[in-house]
C-alpha cells in the first residue's frame, strides 16, 4: 500500500470535519482565529489517523469515527501551543510558521490552547457524531484520552521534562518523559480505535503494546531530528533541545545508539500485530514510516 496516500486521505477527512465544525464564527473572533491558526498550520494528523487505522484493524470503517479521532488532534495542537510558550520551550517557529504566541500574544495563545482542549471533550461527549458507537464505548474512549492527556500522561511528562532541564541525563527519567509526554497520547490514539470498535481485550492489549512502542520511537526520532534535521524541512527551529539543555536520547546515548533503540521499538510494535489480518497493514506501514520520517 502507498502509506503517504493513506495518510493524506486520513488527514483530508479530519480537516474536512474541522472545516465544518468550526465553520460558524464565534465571538470573540480572535480566539477562534488563534485556535484555527495552529490547527491548520500543516500537521500530518498522525494521532487521528492512527485511531482510524486501529478502528479499521478491528473491523470498522474509519469514516464512522472521524469526529472522535479528530479530538486527538485538538489536544495535540493545544499541547504544541503551550509547549512553544516562553515559560516552556520558548520557540519562534512551529510547522514553518511563527508560533501562536508570536502572532497573538501569550495570553490569547494560552487561552486558544485551553479552548482546543475543552472543545475536544465537547465532541467526545456528544454521541450524535457516531450513533453506531455505543455510549459505554464512547465513555471509555473519553476516559482513555483524558488519562493520556493529563497528569498521568502528557502533562505529567511535560512537567518532568521541564524539571529535567540541565540535569544529568539518566535512562529511567528519560524513558518516563518520553512514555508520558509523547507516547501516552499515541498509545491512547491506538487504544481508542479498538475501544470504539468494541474489540476484545486481547486485541486491545496487542494494540496497546503497538502504541507504546511506536509512541516511544516517535519521540526518539524527534530528538534525533532536532540534532540532524533542517529547520526548513522540520518546520521548527533545529537545536532547540540543546539550547535549553533538554534530556534527550542523543544526549544520553548518542545518535547511532538512539537510532538502534528506535528501530528495536518499531520491530516490537510490528511484532505485536502478528495475529492481526491484512486490515492492520496501515498500522504496520505507519510504524515503518515513522521510523524513516524526516519532519
Amino acid at each position: 500500500m502507498d502509506i503517504k496516500t493513506y495518510l493524506r486521505t486520513g488527514k483530508e477527512a479530519v480537516d474536512s470535519f474541522f472545516q465544518a465544525y468550526f465553520g460558524e464564527q464565534k465571538r470573540p473572533a480572535v480566539l477562534q482565529e488563534a485556535m484555527l491558526y495552529s490547527l491548520f498550520a500543516g500537521g500530518k494528523r498522525i494521532r487521528p489517523v492512527l485511531a482510524m487505522a486501529s478502528y479499521e484493524a478491528c473491523g470498522g470503517a474509519s469514516a464512522e469515527i472521524v469526529p472522535y479521532a479528530a479530538t486527538l488532534e485538538l489536544i495535540h495542537t493545544y499541547s504544541l501551543i503551550h509547549d512553544d510558550l516562553p515559560a516552556m520551550d520558548d520557540d519562534d517557529l512551529r510547522r514553518g510558521k511563527p508560533t501562536n504566541h508570536k502572532v497573538y500574544g501569550e495570553a490569547v495563545a494560552i487561552l486558544a490552547g485551553d479552548a482546543l482542549l475543552t472543545e475536544a471533550f465537547c465532541i467526545l461527549s456528544d454521541p450524535s457524531f457516531c450513533p453506531s458507537v455505543g455510549g459505554d464505548a464512547l465513555m471509555r474512549a473519553s476516559r482513555e484520552i483524558a488519562l493520556a492527556s493529563g497528569r498521568e500522561g502528557m502533562v505529567g511528562g511535560q512537567v518532568q521534562d521541564i524539571l529535567s532541564e540541565d540535569a544529568d541525563p539518566d535512562g529511567e527519567t528519560l524513558q518516563f518523559i518520553h512514555r508520558h509526554k509523547t507516547a501516552a497520547l499515541i498509545r491512547a490514539s491506538i487504544r481508542v480505535g479498538g475501544i470504539l470498535a468494541a474489540a476484545g481485550e486481547e486485541k486491545i492489549d496487542a494494540l496497546t503494546r503497538y502504541g507504546e512502542n511506536i509512541g516511544h520511537a516517535f519521540q526518539i526520532i524527534d530528538d534525533i531530528l532536532d540534532v540532524v534535521g533542517e529547520t526548513q524541512e522540520l518546520g521548527k527551529t533545529v537545536g532547540s533541545d540543546e539550547k535549553i539543555n533538554k534530556m534527550t536520547y542523543p544526549r544520553l546515548y548518542g545518535l547511532e545508539r538512539s537510532r538502534e533503540i528506535a528501530g528495536r521499538l518499531v520491530d516490537e510494535a510490528l511484532s505485536s500485530l502478528g495475529t492481526f489480518p491484512a486490515a492492520a497493514d496501515p498500522l504496520r506501514e505507519i510504524a515503518r514510516y515513522l521510523l524513516s520520517r524526516r519532519s
